[in-house]
């Protein structure tokens, strides 16, 4: 015998906004909207605003593919001292944005500390280590903003690496920032002790 559903299930619709129309959503309707397109980037800004990213080029995820695999490397090496993360791992700022580094390292002790709650899909933890790629659709001064939003909600290193000058903005805690012209190696200081990111794959394209 075959049952009818007494109750329909709502159809999706696509829905084309405008760049200059902002839509706002709760840290719930946002999971939501994670959940249901996994295949988006999404954060959302402190005020509720919803950014969505559109897919990288090739160039920038070969890129990214060279820096998480760098840290990867290190990771696993060194696991017993922290968690590393790839760049669709979205975070729960202090401020109530969700952010997604391009990425992320957090301490066993700050991650251990964690409750399983606080945990929960968007981690409630801003990480210790944060690195920010930069593509041809992103401005200097929105990841300029974004990084500075990390170090004000528990970030301790960070670095703002930009392919299109060759540059690398190092953040630190209570320090100015630090531009570096054309490094060829990047040091994890004492936050990620031993590791060292080799930009060569990085500039060259």
């Amino acid at each position: 015998m075959v049952q009818v559903p007494t109750q329909l299930e709502p159809s999706t619709l696509s829905l084309e906004l405008p760049r200059h129309l902002n839509l706002y959503v709760t840290p719930e309707q946002f999971t939501a909207l994670a959940a249901s397109n996994r295949d988006l980037q999404l954060e959302r800004t402190a005020q509720g605003e919803l950014i969505v990213n559109p897919p990288t080029g090739w160039e920038t995820g070969k890129r990214n593919f060279s820096i998480i695999g760098q840290l990867y490397r290190w990771y696993d090496d060194n696991g017993a001292i922290g968690e590393a993360f790839e760049c669709s791992t979205g975070f729960t700022l202090a401020n109530g944005a969700i952010r997604s580094p391009d990425a992320g390292w957090i301490s066993q002790e700050r991650w251990d500390a964690l409750t399983d709650e606080q945990k929960g899909t968007f981690a409630n933890i801003c990480p210790d280590f944060v690195v920010e790629l930069r593509s041809h659709s992103d401005t200097v001064k929105s990841l300029q903003e974004k990084m500075q939003e990390y170090m004000d909600n528990g970030a301790k290193l960070g670095w703002l690496i930009d392919p299109q000058t060759r540059t690398v903005a190092v953040y630190r805690v209570g320090l100015e920032v630090e531009i570096l012209s054309n490094p060829v190696e990047l040091s994890g200081e004492d936050i990620l002790p031993g590791f060292v990111l080799n930009l060569q794959r990085v500039w060259e394209n």
